[in-house]
């Protein structure tokens, strides 16, 4: 198993693209996504409300790729 539970690592397209790392140019990530929480939010308990981001982790350095979701 790999990293966050996904098997192996996946190429990725974006807006037609196919997706390269900034850092290290790899062509293969792991998927996960993660809340955006803010402080306000935060402190109504209100942290389901807040956006929510795809990120795509390189498979070869870790750098996050940060994508906000609609």
């Amino acid at each position: 198993m790999g990293l966050f539970g996904q098997d192996d690592p996946e190429a990725v397209e974006v807006a037609g693209r196919q997706l390269e790392c900034r850092v290290c140019g790899h062509t293969e990530f792991w998927h996960r996504r993660a809340q955006l929480n803010t402080a306000v939010m935060s402190f109504f308990d209100f942290d389901w409300a807040n956006a929510t981001a795809d990120c795509q982790v390189c498979a070869r350095c870790g750098y996050v790729h940060w994508f906000l979701l609609p």
